[in-house]
């Protein structure tokens, strides 16, 4: 065999078998959704009403014409413990509503008329 052949052949080897070097393939991480933390996010009441907190403002809407309902501002009291100041466009009436987050996924509210709600996270 020529010289040029032998070394072509030679290299070609090499170039396989660092291919195949290396052991077993890596398998791709799990990219895993973030744990939802305090009220940020979509909420949903029994009927069907969308509420939506988001850096402080409040708004809540209907499900089948989006049709905003209420809106508003939240304040953080703490960790589980949110205030709601807000306007209901439905009775043009304002009033304040204090929830806490007893799960991560359900939100327990009163108004100031002591009424009672709950909402769970949508996801």
């Amino acid at each position: 065999m020529k010289p040029i052949t032998v070394l072509s052949l030679l290299a070609a080897a090499a170039a396989l078998a660092s291919c195949q070097m290396g052991g077993a393939p890596r398998s791709m991480p799990v990219v895993q959704q973030p744990q939802p933390t305090g009220v940020e996010g979509s909420w949903a009441d029994p009927n069907g009403i969308i509420s939506t907190f988001s850096g402080g403002t409040f708004t809540t809407r209907t499900t089948d014409t989006n049709q905003l309902l209420a809106s508003g501002n939240y304040v953080k009291v703490s960790p589980t413990l949110v205030e709601i100041n807000m306007t209901s466009l439905v009775r043009n009436t304002q009033s304040k509503v204090n929830c806490a987050l007893v799960t991560i996924n359900q939100l327990n509210c009163t108004t100031a008329e002591n009424a009672q709600f709950s909402l769970s996270r949508r996801s």
